[in-house]
């Protein structure tokens, strides 16, 4: 049986694992702070005390981490990096910068260890429902042969070489990011201009305005309901990542800048940990002016 260790049971990691388990696989856990891990022992997960334990001896290794610097003290690890069995595949799942996973797959496969960069769309519910969208950079074969557990967390797609994955997903929170900040001025609108919102999202539903933002974002900023499912500092930080690979590639992307720095007044005035439907505040605040 394939032997999978997963290291970064958070918010979205957890649920990720648990349906690798569910799936019928092996999976060995691990967690900084180990409790996080420990909900994965009822579905038949081992409880990893150590990343080393997490590694060694494991086909595929997933990473499920909170941005660069997270990526970047686990694979600067010895305990991971020398533990790392020739021939196995380490998956990231992490949402990082294109170069960031480009150097790191080029520093494993010096080692002949396969590395695939899938990020994922989709946020919690996604993550519990496995139907995350999963945006793969990495060689065809090496794509292939993980796709079992790929599929067991949501819709896997392979867009291009090793850092494809990463490009992917900032495309992903470009529109994402510019969908929730078009939702929070219609349902602003709405509401100053004394027309229902929840009439609205019904009477969009099935035109061309609608989407899974409209109905879910939405109805959170109807509701003022920001407990966050997806952070704005972690919005803010993608948005960073995303205007900085556009400007190596000399390409301007004036919306999404425009959305950067309402994020970034959002976590400088104490927003960071709201979900980021939130936007919906920064638009309330500059109406307040």
């Amino acid at each position: 049986m394939i032997n999978i260790g997963f290291v970064g049971t958070g918010l979205m990691g957890l649920p990720m694992a648990k349906n690798i388990l569910k799936s019928g696989l092996k999976l060995s856990a691990f967690n900084r702070t180990i409790n996080k891990a420990e909900p994965l022992k009822e579905f038949g997960a081992e409880i990893s005390k150590t990343l080393s334990e997490v590694v060694k001896d494991k086909d595929y290794v997933i990473t499920m981490l909170t941005d660069d610097s997270a990526v970047d003290a686990i694979m600067n690890n010895s305990d991971f990096s020398e533990n790392l069995k020739s021939g196995s595949t380490v998956i990231d799942m992490s949402s990082i910068k294109p170069t960031t996973a480009t150097k790191y797959g080029n520093t494993l496969k010096l080692k002949n260890i396969n590395y695939l960069d899938a990020p994922v769309s989709g946020g919690t519910i996604g993550a519990e429902e496995a139907s995350l969208a999963i945006m793969v950079g990495g060689e065809q074969g090496v794509f292939d042969n993980s796709l079992n557990i790929l599929k067991a967390m949501g819709n896997p797609t392979l867009v291009g070489p090793v850092g494809s994955g990463q490009v992917s997903k900032l495309a992903n929170q470009i529109v994402v990011g510019v969908t929730i900040g078009a939702v929070a001025e219609a349902i602003t609108l709405c509401e100053k201009a004394g027309a229902d919102p929840i009439k609205l999202i019904k009477a969009l539903s099935g035109g061309w305005a609608d989407s899974k933002i409209l109905q879910t974002h939405g109805k959170r900023m109807i509701d003022k309901d920001f407990s966050p499912k997806g952070k704005t500092s972690t919005h803010l930080k993608d948005m960073n990542n995303i205007l900085e690979c556009a400007n190596s590639y000399n390409t301007h992307l004036p919306i999404s800048n425009l959305v950067k720095e309402m994020y970034k007044t959002l976590v400088d005035n104490g927003h960071g940990n709201t979900d980021h439907s939130s936007l919906y505040n920064e638009i309330e605040r500059i109406n307040k002016k």
